[in-house]
């Protein structure tokens, strides 16, 4: 991904929380030339200081079958806002966009045996509605059997991390506050939570200064 110095985010605690908190992502393998995506839920872990996504595929997607000869590419690229010129102190600027965006390559594995698929299917649940688990437990065994026979498992082991955090720091503080105070006042969800990440971003850089 293409980084300059001052969009740069190293800190692999941020990173990790950031993919956490917008899990929903894009997996891209190629093949033969042919680069193939699937957007999926993933669970994101630690293990012996690795990243470690892990999520599963409908059976019936292919794609699965791509995964463990190809080099893997997670994105995750939530949230982004418009920016308008019309918030800097100056005429000569133009439109751009404010995001922020994790690529995840690694390596990964399928998980075959059936009490580990289980195993991803109820982390899955305790991740996204723990409240559902007690429903999914009293489930006929014979449904449950079938729903986990119709999905393949997998894990991600991440060889290289990238995060771009683009939060107009090329800005003024002043330049800056003005989108903030604006995106705050967003209907839209995305808007407000970039002018969240821009706030923390801003206190921190004030804060260290």
């Amino acid at each position: 991904m293409y980084i300059t110095k001052n969009f740069l985010t190293v800190d692999q605690d941020e990173i990790v929380a950031f993919m956490k908190a917008y899990s929903f992502a894009t997996i891209i393998t190629a093949k033969a030339d042919l680069p193939t995506a699937t957007h999926l839920p993933f669970i994101i872990s630690t293990r012996e200081n690795k990243v470690i996504l892990t999520s599963h595929f409908a059976k019936a997607n292919s794609h699965w079958e791509d995964l463990q000869n190809n080099k893997s590419l997670v994105i995750f690229n939530q949230p982004h806002a418009y920016i308008s010129p019309g918030h800097y102190e100056k005429e000569l600027n133009v439109p751009t966009w404010n995001y922020i965006a994790v690529h995840a390559y690694g390596d990964a594995m399928l998980i075959t045996d059936e009490q580990s698929t289980f195993d991803v299917l109820e982390e899955t649940i305790n991740n996204y509605e723990a409240g559902y688990k007690k429903q999914w437990d009293n489930l006929p065994v014979d449904y449950r059997l079938k729903l986990a026979r119709g999905i393949v498992a997998f894990e991600v082991t991440i060889t290289d991390l990238q995060a771009k955090k683009k939060l107009s720091q090329n800005k003024t503080e002043k330049e800056q506050q003005n989108i903030i105070d604006s995106l705050s006042l967003s209907q839209d969800k995305n808007e407000r939570d970039i002018a969240e990440y821009m706030s923390k971003h801003l206190l921190d850089d004030m804060s260290s200064s």
